[in-house]
């Protein structure tokens, strides 16, 4: 048996999720990649690839397999200074190291690794460098410095790509030496683990997690668990001793929580609507919060891609690049429908500009702006105007007329059981505008979008299926603002 850091990693957070991705791959794969998932990982290789630059002399050594590690033990023999990607294997462990650097006058090595972040999470990427150092200094290594290096988030790009301002280098090696030890241990005891041929029995560690901390093999290993269970109650993966109290009293179903249980008025609300098939509908609140609305309505819409690797000028490392809108609009509260504009963005360059002068020549001087989740567009517009200085007074007076048409929601004005718990418009459209759905979408979501327009614009497709992106997209982010001026008409209807 042999583990790799990443194997380490997934054993710290889940050890049977762990064990199913070295003895059941077939269970740990069964569901894909997520477009999310797949940008992360193009992301990361993006990351690295442009941190090497700062390193002019090093070599890249690639695969991890023998001749990869056969490769390397040829340079550390040859004292190269700098190595990309070398490969060392000890006693059941396994790493690649993103870079390692030889200083010649001491012999000692300086590690770093490179994170597609623009801040430093202790809890992996502390654990992630010290199963390495470990490593390296089994293989008899004389490892000195250890380091981080990341993307910095005050880096605003202006002109030419700067590397040495677009990363930061942190010096962890006092908090890297002070974990080794017990990593060491933990390296020991997880190979031991994943080392046994026999199924772990029993469910996994991310029972006592909420639904988004679940691994990716989680129904397997608890089947018990209901599909929606007392691991969708909101926010209960913060309320970490709530939610141990309710799996060792073995309470999985919301119909079986004691009334004795003390919860928050959203998580109550959640499971009484579960529990007792309530519908909460508070009609005077949801009437004053619309008479706040002043005509024309508009319903907007934004579709973003957050690049890691600033593209343009007055972008920073992870910026939003807003690419398109949706926006529908209805005019007088006697229009049985709205009127549609749509921009999407498909050039190489920077679609700040097109973006702003198409929005305001859709976007009358008066009338409300309606968003989901106002917190996302309303930041768009900031940065917008801020590297756009001519439509800054446009961008503000959009603000200042922004409305939040989720806050009904997470004000609690209308609860249904269908929504478990959650203020997202894909679980409130099919309560309130049935008729509408996503399901028959080829984008179905956000990351889906965002990789698809990162696709159309910087790869070699054809004009046909960069018109079909094109097209998808469109349907894609109109059904979102469409989604929102159903659900405003049914609300107004009430």
């Amino acid at each position: 048996m042999t583990i790799s850091k990443t194997d380490y990693l997934v054993y710290r957070d889940c050890p049977k999720n762990a064990w199913l991705k070295k003895h059941r791959p077939d269970i740990y794969k069964k569901y894909p990649l997520s477009s999310f998932e797949k940008l992360i990982i193009q992301t990361g290789n993006e990351v690295e690839e442009v941190a090497r630059e700062l390193f002019p002399t090093g070599v890249l050594i690639h695969g991890r397999d023998e001749d990869a590690e056969e490769e390397t033990a040829e340079y550390l023999e040859a004292k190269e200074e700098t190595l990309f990607q070398p490969v060392f294997h000890k006693e059941g462990f396994l790493a690649a190291v993103d870079v390692l650097k030889l200083d010649e006058e001491t012999g000692r090595y300086t590690i770093c690794e490179i994170k597609a972040s623009n801040d430093i999470d202790e809890n992996i990427h502390y654990y992630d460098l010290a199963f390495q150092v470990n490593l390296l200094r089994m293989c008899g290594l004389d490892v000195g410095k250890m380091q981080l290096l990341y993307l910095n988030k005050d880096y605003v790009r202006e002109g030419e790509l700067e590397i040495t301002k677009l990363f930061k280098i942190d010096d962890v090696t006092s908090e890297i030496e002070d974990l080794c030890e017990d990593v060491a241990e933990e390296m020991e005891t997880a190979l031991s683990y994943l080392s046994n041929k026999t199924e772990p029995k029993g469910p996994c560690s991310c029972i006592f997690k909420g639904r988004s901390g679940h691994c990716t093999t989680f129904d397997y290993s608890n089947p018990n668990i209901p599909e929606y269970s007392v691991h969708d109650i909101s926010r209960i993966g913060l309320s970490k001793a709530k939610l141990r109290e309710l799996i060792d009293g073995n309470i999985f179903e919301l119909h079986n929580i004691p009334e004795s249980m003390d919860f928050s008025e959203i998580q109550q609300n959640q499971i009484d609507a579960h529990v007792f098939d309530k519908i909460t509908i508070d009609r005077e609140s949801i009437r004053e919060e619309l008479e706040k609305l002043t005509f024309p309505l508009y319903f907007l819409d934004y579709e973003t891609f957050p690049s890691a690797i600033p593209r343009f000028d007055g972008f920073s490392p992870y910026d939003h690049i807003p690419f398109q809108y949706s926006l529908h609009v209805l005019h007088s509260p006697d229009d049985k429908e709205p009127e549609h504009f749509e921009f999407l963005y498909s050039e190489k360059d920077d679609p700040s500009m097109a973006l702003a002068e198409a929005l305001q020549e859709d976007i009358g001087p008066t009338g409300s702006v309606i968003v989901w989740n106002k917190g996302f567009e309303r930041g768009r517009n900031e940065e917008i105007a801020e590297r756009i200085p001519e439509a800054k007074e446009f961008m503000d007076s959009v603000n200042a007329r922004l409305y939040d048409l989720m806050d009904v929601f997470k004000k609690q004005f209308y609860v249904h059981k269908n929504f478990r718990g959650s203020t997202s418009i894909k679980k409130i459209l099919p309560v309130l505008a049935p008729e509408l759905s996503y399901k028959n979408l080829a984008i179905k979501e956000g990351g889906t979008a965002s990789e698809s327009w990162n696709k159309i614009t910087t790869t070699k497709i054809s004009k046909t299926e960069k018109n079909k992106i094109i097209k998808d997209l469109k349907t894609y982010c109109g059904l979102d603002s469409y989604a929102m001026y159903a659900i405003w008409r049914t609300l107004e209807n009430l």
